[in-house]
């Protein structure tokens, strides 16, 4: 898709992504398509319903990716932000994803959901979008007068020194097939793993028989493949070459930006890209504090409205919008606190269970999977603890909680319980 007028190009991007988006929060919402609660099901009830729709989610993804890539028409290799990167944060996705677990079950919902129960009519949820807006920005941004950021101040010092620089892409095809072969084996390695994936979900038939298990894992897979189709294939013309929307900005601007063009504040934000949440959370508190500056417009913030706006639409549609507040000031502090969590976690894990457990993995990146785990495991740990704290009221310490969890969850071995299985 080549444009004569960067503007063209920009607008192109920005409503195909809110309509993608727009699509993706109504079904969301019709189908209670929920990361957590598919953890949640799966922990607390042994149900694996809404965790096998994530994952047919991830499994879509992953192989449409592998065959766009092999055709040519995605680019996760020049992605936004670099989920293949050659410096694997393995510490930073570990740390960040257990904290986004930790604090999405506090919150009632991942950044996805969020977003969904904003749509719903969940005041609530309102609270957790600025708290983590404010902590994704100025991770990421210097305070005002300042040259430093919250991920400098807290984290940079201690965590990077774990990176692990590697010869090649983290990708699992790459480190595979290495640089010679890393086409071909992407594309094997994304079929393999996707159809591995397939198999284990179709497995079940309870699976097979719910209509919405199947269309919030189908719809939601889909959108991330088609972000990854637009955001790798819009083009600008410039001297009768296309040129990527990112590279006219960085390289050709000066030289054929026309008068209705505005240059974006950062080109970065037009690289190949799909959904993520936990960043443009971010990206819309800079929106907002800038004046509404169209400069800022991004794809990012465009998923954001479009998910909200969709799940608003079949709220209203389905007669299920309902005001929400806090239940007490216990319920406050929860949200409060899992939303600073996630705020923390998303940027340091670089995604959340979108951004990284269907986005990232969709691209094979070592270290999306290693925050996809972490989230997972974050989440049922939280909620492991929660129950026996619950049950077990006085009786149970937050330490006898925890490693009677991780003994459920097969983590550590049976004779270390704490706390009698309930």
């Amino acid at each position: 898709m080549v444009f004569e007028h960067f503007a063209q190009a920009q607008s192109m991007l920005l409503w195909v992504t809110f309509a993608i988006a727009l699509v993706m929060g109504a079904v969301v919402n019709k189908t209670n398509f929920c990361t957590m609660g598919a953890v949640s099901d799966w922990v607390n009830m042994g149900d694996t319903g809404r965790l096998r729709a994530w994952l047919f989610a991830i499994a879509i993804a992953m192989i449409g990716v592998a065959g766009l890539e092999y055709a040519g028409m995605a680019k996760p290799d020049a992605a936004f932000p670099p989920y293949r990167a050659s410096q694997l944060v393995w510490a930073e996705n570990l740390l960040g994803g257990l904290l986004f677990g930790i604090g999405m079950t506090l919150a009632s919902g991942c950044g996805n959901k969020t977003l969904i129960r904003i749509g719903g009519g969940n005041i609530k949820s309102i609270m957790v979008l600025v708290v983590i807006a404010l902590i994704a920005y100025y991770m990421v941004n210097p305070f005002p007068g300042s040259d430093k950021t919250l991920f400098s101040v807290l984290f940079y010092d201690w965590i990077r020194p774990l990176a692990v620089n590697l010869n090649t892409s983290q990708d699992v095809g790459a480190i595979v097939g290495g640089a010679g072969g890393s086409a071909i084996a992407r594309l094997v390695a994304g079929l393999a793993i996707g159809l591995l994936v397939l198999i284990y979900v179709f497995k079940s038939e309870e699976f097979r028989k719910s209509f919405d298990n199947i269309l919030g894992g189908l719809v939601v897979g889909l959108a991330v493949l088609a972000a990854w189709y637009v955001t790798s294939n819009l083009a600008v013309s410039a001297d009768g070459q296309p040129y990527a929307l990112q590279n006219f900005v960085a390289e050709q601007w000066d030289l054929y930006a026309g008068e209705g063009d505005v240059k974006p504040a950062d080109s970065r934000s037009l690289a190949p890209q799909s959904f993520t949440f936990i960043n443009p959370m971010g990206q819309a508190y800079g929106y907002v504090a800038g004046g509404f500056d169209k400069t800022l417009l991004t794809f990012g913030l465009m998923s954001l409205f479009g998910v909200i706006a969709g799940s608003l639409l079949w709220s209203l549609i389905s007669r299920n919008f309902r005001i929400e507040w806090f239940a007490s000031f216990k319920d406050f502090a929860n949200h409060l606190i899992g939303a600073i969590l996630m705020g923390f976690g998303g940027v340091l894990a670089m995604g959340c269970t979108i951004g990284q457990a269907v986005t990232g993995v969709s691209t094979l990146a070592v270290g999306s999977i290693i925050t996809f785990v972490a989230i997972v495991l974050g989440s049922a740990l939280t909620m492991k603890v929660q129950y026996y704290k619950m049950v077990y009221e006085d009786e149970a310490t937050f330490f006898k909680a925890l490693i009677t969890g991780l003994v459920d969850l097969k983590l550590l071995p049976t004779s270390m319980r704490k706390l009698d299985a309930v």
